[in-house]
């Protein structure tokens, strides 16, 4: 009986936890864009802090939004640099703070191209 009603009560915290996660995130995007970074980086480590608190993943949506090594929220030309990697089939997204670098593939779209392209011939 006790196990049913602290497994409900967990699963109640998770779900807020994951919900104040996604309003945290939303709002360290408009204190961005408003160019307040300092305050998007804090929001941006509590966000993570609260995802190390509950053991609950980051939506992947947000993960390429922020640094993991030094949490500060990426904005492309002010706290990060972002290139594209032809040979590789990647883009680098290096931050300004820590330069650290994370690799996101593109292969996918490059399938897609060829698919289409194929499709328009034949």
């Amino acid at each position: 009986m006790k196990d049913r009603l602290r497994k409900k009560k967990k699963d109640e915290e998770s779900e807020i936890a994951a919900e104040r996660i996604d309003i945290l995130f939303k709002l360290a995007e408009k204190k961005a864009f408003s160019g307040e970074l300092g305050v998007a980086d804090s929001l941006v480590d509590k966000a993570c802090n609260i995802g190390m608190k509950f053991n609950i993943r980051i939506p992947k949506r947000y993960k390429q939004l922020y640094c993991r090594k030094c949490h500060s929220f990426l904005l492309q030309g002010k706290t990060s640099r972002t290139r594209i990697n032809s040979k590789e089939k990647r883009v680098e997204v290096t931050c300004l703070k820590c330069n650290r670098k994370a690799y996101n593939p593109y292969v996918a779209e490059v399938k897609k191209k060829r698919r289409d392209s194929k499709t328009k011939l034949g």
